[in-house]
């Protein structure tokens, strides 16, 4: 499925994506994603979730391909195909959003109202080095039609746990959104999230890809989930959610 060189892996970087993996048949492989770890390029000089995937090279010299991605500091889902075929069939399904995805993630305090949908256009800004995005105007240059749902699923008073689910893809969607409405994602210092929780730091993202749903190239759709990271877990806990 590639042309590319393998890359050199350490004995532990393979032992550490192999245990990443929650499901593998014969066409997709998906993998619970670690916080802190890009899905592909970046200017870090270090292993990509995407050269990690040379871990399963078959004797043909060929290896998984990602479906989609993640930011870096998003734990949870992610989908690779395993074969060309399935590559063609599942980068299709994505174009036609027949991905379904939904995400978890803590806010400061619950929304109101406790759940709905943010329809806000957003538009790429770049400042220095950094890309950023921000609400926009329909018309405005640049602007690009997003949706987002989100739910409240428990509320205490040290905060909330959200799902949510992104209805189109773009770059920082549910982060922007959740921000537009005033309840920043914890740990998200980029679009003024607070970085503690519960009265404990919260030094990343807290924004994890629970469950994914998507349709199998060999014909029905697959549910996969993955379970929380324990950072996430110990402040979900830490506010009696």
């Amino acid at each position: 499925m590639t042309a590319r060189p393998p890359v050199f892996l350490s004995d532990d970087e393979i032992a550490a994506v192999r245990s990443w993996v929650i499901h593998e048949d014969a066409h997709v492989l998906a993998l619970n994603k670690p916080s802190g770890l890009s899905s592909q390029g970046g200017r870090i000089k270090a292993h990509t979730l995407d050269d990690l995937l040379w871990a399963f090279m078959r004797s043909n010299g060929k290896r998984p391909e990602l479906v989609h991605r993640l930011d870096r500091d998003t734990s949870g889902v992610i989908l690779a195909a395993k074969t060309k075929p399935a590559a063609g069939f599942l980068g299709k399904a994505l174009q036609a959003r027949k991905l379904d995805k939904t995400y978890l993630a803590l806010v400061s305090a619950a929304p109101e109202p406790r759940q709905g949908t943010i329809d806000a256009p957003l538009v790429r800004q770049e400042i220095g080095r950094e890309s950023y995005m921000r609400v926009a105007a329909p018309d405005a240059p640049g602007a690009q039609p997003s949706v987002s749902r989100y739910r409240t699923v428990a509320a205490s008073e040290e905060g909330a746990l959200v799902e949510l689910e992104p209805k189109t893809g773009r770059m920082h969607q549910l982060r922007v959104h959740m921000a537009s409405i005033g309840r920043p994602l914890v740990g998200d210092a980029r679009y003024g999230g607070a970085l503690t929780f519960a009265g404990r730091p919260a030094p990343r993202l807290m924004l994890h890809a629970a469950k994914l749903t998507f349709p199998r190239p060999e014909g029905g759709r697959m549910i996969v989930e993955a379970p929380l990271p324990a950072d996430f877990a110990a402040l979900v806990e830490a506010a009696g959610l």
